[in-house]
């Protein structure tokens, strides 16, 4: 069973796509931090994170072992994410990482951007997971206070509303509800009122708990 969880930054999918992971025994690849990591690779190396050629090098070249590095976690790497990622070359080269990762014997639940359209067209489940810009601002300015990481709420804000825009004009697979997802607007609700809605879902197209 492939659970394909999509959404804008900061929308709760992440936690409710390890949660799910979790509860049906299922691995969960967090897609977002290919792109983080991809973009950690040009700092690095500095180099600019518009070069397409040198993106497209780091992603052909990412290891696993480097989702680990804590670096990918700070604010800073959202926004750079969000720069290589609207790369066409970038994107190729991590769509095979993707599927592969999708490809396990017993499923997986991967969320991104472009899992239910691109990645995982064919999921047996596919979740759109969406709140206001104000309050995902409000949850990523939390998020990051508790990391010793304070930004000030409007900025944070600024950078939501950045993303979306980039996540849903750029050229290659831009963020889009697919024909068959659910949608699951958490402005209103908590983590576990969303979790429950979540497995409602997958249960109802025949999921079980493993």
């Amino acid at each position: 069973m492939i659970i394909a969880i999509d959404g804008p930054a900061a929308s709760g999918k992440g936690t409710l796509a390890k949660r799910l992971a979790q509860h049906y025994r299922l691995p969960h690849l967090d897609t977002g931090l290919l792109y983080r990591a991809v973009a950690l690779t040009l700092l690095d190396a500095e180099r600019d994170l518009a070069d397409a050629a040198a993106a497209a090098a780091a992603a052909q070249a990412l290891q696993p072992a480097f989702l680990a590095d804590p670096r990918l976690r700070g604010s800073a790497m959202g926004e750079a994410a969000s720069i290589v990622s609207a790369q066409p070359a970038v994107r190729a080269a991590l769509l095979d990482w993707q599927r592969r990762f999708a490809g396990s014997a017993e499923g997986a639940v991967l969320d991104g951007r472009d899992i239910g359209t691109v990645v995982c067209p064919d999921a047996a489940v596919k979740l759109f997971v969406t709140a206001s810009a104000e309050e995902r601002a409000r949850r990523r300015h939390r998020e990051l206070d508790g990391r010793g990481d304070p930004v000030p709420y409007e900025a944070v804000l600024a950078d939501i509303l950045r993303r979306d825009a980039r996540d849903a004009d750029r050229d290659a697979a831009p963020l889009r509800v697919a024909e068959d997802a659910v949608v699951l607007d958490t402005t209103a609700l908590d983590a576990d009122a969303a979790f429950r809605a979540a497995t409602d879902v997958v249960d109802g197209r025949g999921g079980h708990q493993g």
